[in-house]
């Protein structure tokens, strides 16, 4: 019986190490990398980099160097929450516990913290020693997270986030929202692994299905977690859609159906697996995982 958990902690440590290595060489700390450490290593479940491990496993169990790209994804990820909480954009106080990075250095240093790291990412994707992997890989990985995480992508999402705020969006449009603020990069991450593993154009888009799944229902359970969780257990306060004005799923179709739409998002991803062995028993354990988690 595959036991997630196990899987979880083992691939968290693997992740973990590889991101402090990053730094390892580093000769002289400055303000900057102990702004960048601070919030790159204050825990979290690293769910993106291990989407695009159990990806590329889920198509070719064979030794495959994903761990460089899953990192490089983190970082990217990292830089978003950094900017999001800043003052400017949803203004918290804390993040996976601890204070947020504008909070624990000052505001200037957690902008270009952000900045860094998202640098730091594309240094990462486009190094031959540090990834290996052949040239037209690379680009292709550098232009899906880019796309990703950019103008059409996570700042997109980001951007009608805030200008959405005070207006009453309808559930296309929230869908839409979503889709490029959370999913375009859980996406991305999935689509990451299929390609660094050689899928087939079939494997690759059964796995976009599931990514474009998990990836709402990441945000879905997010809103619902903002009304009903814990905030000991979540590491942030708890209302904060409700006190910006924000559009969430529980606010425009209420908790119960929020809650059941998560629930058909997992089914719909679980179906899109149908033709994988049990090398995506990860995947699947996953998006349960993600309708399931108080955190």
């Amino acid at each position: 019986m595959f036991d997630f958990k196990q899987y979880m902690k083992n691939q968290q440590k693997r992740v973990n190490e590889k991101l402090a290595s990053l730094f390892a060489q580093v000769p002289q700390q400055s303000r900057l990398l102990s702004a960048m450490q601070y919030s790159l290593m204050a825990g979290g479940k690293r769910i993106r980099p291990i989407l695009c491990i159990s990806a590329a496993s889920a198509i070719d169990e064979k030794h495959i160097d994903v761990l460089p790209v899953a990192c490089a994804i983190e970082c990217i990820h990292t830089y978003s929450l950094i900017h999001d909480d800043l003052p400017s954009m949803d203004n918290d106080d804390l993040r996976r516990g601890n204070p947020t990075c504008h909070k624990a250095f000052d505001e200037a240093t957690a902008i270009l913290a952000g900045d860094a790291l998202l640098t730091l990412a594309f240094e990462i994707l486009s190094d031959m020693t540090i990834s290996h992997q052949t040239p037209q890989i690379q680009l292709e990985l550098i232009r899906i997270i880019a796309n990703a995480a950019g103008p059409y992508g996570m700042i997109e999402g980001q951007m009608r986030d805030i200008e959405s705020e005070t207006k009453q969006l309808n559930e296309k449009e929230l869908e839409q929202l979503h889709n490029l603020k959370t999913g375009a990069l859980i996406s991305a991450s999935v689509k990451a692994g299929a390609i660094l593993a050689e899928g087939t154009r079939q494997q690759q888009d059964c796995l976009d299905v599931y990514a474009q799944n998990i990836g709402l229902a990441f945000q879905v359970v997010d809103d619902v977690l903002n009304v009903k969780g814990d905030p000991e257990r979540l590491g942030k306060a708890v209302g904060t859609d409700s006190d910006l004005q924000k559009n969430t799923y529980p606010g425009l179709i209420g908790v119960r159906q929020a809650e059941q739409k998560a629930r058909q998002l997992l089914h719909n991803a679980i179906e899109s697996l149908q033709d994988f062995d049990n090398r995506a028993e990860p995947l699947r354990a996953i998006a349960n995982y993600i309708i399931r988690r108080d955190r």
